[in-house]
């Protein structure tokens, strides 16, 4: 449907139900043809795209994640069919937060951009991002469209934990946030500043912790979408205002969910079509990839109850495809090859904390400079990173390695808490590439290891091939490995296999990884010239 507000015969309450999908009542006019394929598989996005905050405008789709300590930070996707999905921009653009974003003495592993919240203003058509950083405030961030700009708006003494953004029929903006405890927080007209907060709903001992709050208004009701974390969903239903009283009901516990040996799908977000039919999204734990966003149907109870719907008693792995619009275009592949043209990096990458930007630069290539003097991966500043596509793909890097100095390390990485690397060492005039494991972090994400060379082979020139296949399918042996070319045409593997950690407590997925430290002197510098990720 037509959105746009010149145009539009619709009073202020059914443009806002209508731009925003959530306000159930609302009577929607005619729209496009319907198109529908046959079945669509879970999980619909096979990457680590977690704590998703799922919203629509108009005949488009939305959703957020959470990214912790990489930068930009809080990636927005979009979709016109709820199924096929494209990184669009992200909310965060640098994570100002403290020097232990920049790796300045400090590093900033598993905090920084938590569970967070995406809504749609229509009023004044903005975007809104809004988060708790580092359990100490709140940030507030808009914009017009959600490739940005986005620039801060304010910031909020109370840190909202897990928040859920709600844009009320009446334009008041709301906040539902806490663990165990929830609370409800109503904000300024203009979002600056914090009018009221109350606690509206305290968790009862037997059902354990809630959090991840989502917040909505459906058919006049208020409620507060909330996970049991890591095993299932509960909502409160309030009809007597944002404030409550709240009373609760069991979505869903120990589901089975449609990816093997994953977790329970929960944490996550409704949303409404344009015809009227709703959808959960939610993320199924999966490491060592992360947490894959899947999607299912959505019906509601005569008394205004939602009900996930469930094939053979389980998340179903294929359902059949949302009924919607046909898209305008096709969205772009979150897979295939980067040569690194233009003036910016595509959205789809974030380095590893905040770079240094005079260190780096794209255009015929991607050049990395060295930033950092470390003989430690997890300090070096500028290490770019791709998120895996599963259950299986492979990254292949070409790489210029002309302009290394002695003490360089360049390569490509399995990143995680527990690291791998294939890539070149210039030691003495000479270079070699290496495969390299142990590298390491503790539950406090120090650095235990920095890594042991396991194999290595001499090279001449200055060009390189350099690949990483990552099998994330959840369960052993979960194995990396790498290999290497000089002609890109002939690979020869290096080193054993590397078993990637299905740990849960680093949140964040393994990631390929593109690296150009020192362990001398500043001053060398790598340019890749293709990145590419494949599946079988």
């Amino acid at each position: 449907m037509d959105l746009s507000w010149s145009h539009q015969p619709l009073t202020r309450r059914r443009t806002l139900a209508a731009a925003t999908g959530l306000a159930a009542g609302a009577l929607l006019p005619p729209g496009p043809a319907l198109a529908t394929a046959a079945q669509y598989t879970n999980p619909v996005v096979w990457q680590d795209f977690a704590d998703i905050d799922i919203i629509r405008v108009g005949d488009t789709y939305y959703a957020s994640a959470s990214t912790m300590h990489y930068s930009p930070g809080a990636p927005v996707l979009r979709s016109y069919d709820l199924v096929n999905w494209e990184i669009a921009g992200h909310s965060v653009p640098v994570l100002d937060f403290g020097a232990k974003y920049d790796l300045n003495g400090a590093r900033g592993y598993v905090r920084g951009i938590w569970a967070s919240s995406l809504a749609y203003r229509p009023s004044n058509r903005t975007f809104y991002w809004l988060g708790q950083i580092d359990f100490a405030r709140t940030y507030l961030y808009t914009a017009t469209a959600v490739e940005g700009p986005w620039n801060r708006l304010t910031t909020i003494s109370t840190p909202y934990y897990d928040a859920g953004l709600l844009v009320d029929t009446d334009d008041t903006l709301y906040v539902a946030y806490g663990n165990t405890t929830i609370s409800v927080a109503q904000l300024s007209p203009d979002g600056r500043n914090q009018v009221r907060t109350q606690e509206v709903f305290r968790t009862p001992s037997g059902v354990g912790t809630l959090e991840g709050a989502r917040f909505y208004k459906i058919g006049g009701q208020y409620y507060i979408f909330l996970t049991r974390p890591a095993n299932g969903q509960y909502i409160l239903k309030s009809s007597s205002g944002p404030f409550g009283p709240y009373t609760m009901r069991q979505v869903l516990l120990d589901l089975r969910g449609p990816i093997p040996g994953g977790g329970v799908p929960h944490q996550g977000g409704l949303v409404r079509t344009q015809s009227g039919a709703w959808y959960y999204m939610a993320f199924v734990d999966a490491y060592p990839g992360g947490r894959m966003p899947a999607l299912a149907p959505v019906t509601w109870t005569a008394d205004g109850w939602p009900v996930v719907q469930l094939v053979n008693g389980a998340w179903g792995t294929t359902y059949p495809s949302p009924a919607v619009p046909t898209p305008p275009r096709q969205v772009t592949p979150m897979t295939g090859v980067d040569t690194f043209d233009g003036t910016t990096l595509k959205p789809g990458w974030e380095w590893n904390h905040n770079p240094d930007n005079t260190k780096w630069s794209v255009g015929n290539g991607l050049t990395l400079r060295t930033a950092t003097v470390t003989h430690d991966l997890y300090w070096a500043r500028n290490t770019l990173t791709h998120r895996i596509q599963g259950p299986t793909s492979t990254a292949t890097v070409q790489l210029d390695h002309s302009a290394m100095r002695d003490g360089d390390r360049a390569g490509l990485a399995l990143l995680r808490d527990s690291s791998a690397w294939i890539g070149l060492k210039r030691d003495g005039g000479a270079t070699r590439v290496v495969m390299v494991t142990g590298l390491t972090m503790d539950s406090n994400w120090n650095t235990t290891g920095t890594g042991t060379e396991t194999a290595s082979a001499p090279v001449s020139g200055g060009r390189i091939w350099l690949r990483a296949n990552a099998d994330i399918r959840p369960g052993a042996p979960r194995p990396g490995t790498f290999s290497y070319s000089t002609d890109g045409i002939t690979f020869t593997r290096l080193g054993p296999a590397f078993s990637m950690g299905n740990d849960w407590r680093f949140f964040m997925g393994y990631r390929f990884a593109l690296f150009n430290h020192a362990t001398q002197a500043l001053g060398g510098a790598v340019r890749v010239t293709r990145f590419e990720v494949s599946t079988p």
